[in-house]
């Protein structure tokens, strides 16, 4: 599949009398990575929360697939790992895998086989039956992308979701993240606050610059070959681009 499978034109959100969002404009194009980048206060997390639709923009419009936003089950392909693990300490990890198919119609048995399988994706099958306090923080991180997997969305929003895990871990898990983009090719959106993470992961990187929120840069990086060693001069470059950018505003 090719195009933008979501497309934002002229975003606009506001919080009372302060324009957080100003005519923002991006798209995601199927089956790429796109990263959102930018300091803090720039309406990164405030965009992608209008993109999953807890939020309605004050402003312009989201189309998916070409078509307005309007109907809940448009947000039903678009699932949203947040910044937390927001795993729910009383049910098992397979429970919690399983939480975002219970308003489907599917059986309970049903729900238990996907979340299973979305387990075995993230290579955690063997701690189905364990409980979240039992986890370690990379693994907690795998079992909440397993609950947004389990869902089989078309679009995968992720809120700086590695970014209180050590290096090593939060190396991993972008191994982990496209390694199953490559095989499920789903659409991702990654907002994140780090250069060297946005250009590791990213076949675009939208970059914001804040007081309002606005499109400042649009990098294309679907020419840099994957895997991307950030030591690499290639995307060291890349990154150091980025953060000088960032510096100048």
């Amino acid at each position: 599949m090719s195009g933008a499978i979501l497309q934002a034109q002229g975003l606009v959100k506001r919080y009372g009398s302060a324009e957080v969002l100003a005519g923002i404009d991006l798209q995601a194009e199927t089956g790429r990575v796109l990263a959102v980048v930018g300091p803090s206060g720039c309406g990164k997390s405030t965009l992608l929360n209008i993109l999953s639709g807890l939020l309605a923009p004050d402003g312009g419009q989201l189309l998916v697939d070409g078509v307005p936003a309007r109907r809940f089950g448009q947000w039903q392909r678009i699932a949203y790992m947040f910044q937390e693990d927001r795993l729910l300490p009383w049910r098992s990890v397979i429970d919690n895998v399983a939480f975002g198919l219970e308003a489907t119609r599917l059986s309970r048995r049903q729900r238990r086989q996907r979340a299973q399988s979305a387990l075995a994706r993230v290579g955690l099958a063997d701690v189905a039956q364990s409980w979240p306090h039992e986890l370690s923080g990379g693994m907690r991180s795998r079992v909440a992308l397993a609950r947004s997997l389990a869902v089989r969305p078309d679009v995968l929003l992720m809120d700086e979701p590695f970014s209180k895990l050590d290096p090593q871990t939060r190396s991993q898990m972008h191994e982990q993240l496209l390694s199953l983009h490559a095989a499920s090719g789903t659409t991702v959106v990654f907002v994140t606050h780090d250069m060297e993470e946005a250009v590791v992961l990213a076949d675009r990187i939208v970059r914001l610059r804040p007081n309002p929120g606005r499109v400042a840069e649009v990098v294309d990086l679907a020419s840099l070959a994957r895997p991307r060693d950030p030591v690499s001069p290639l995307v060291a470059e890349r990154v150091r681009a980025l953060r000088e950018a960032m510096g100048a505003g």
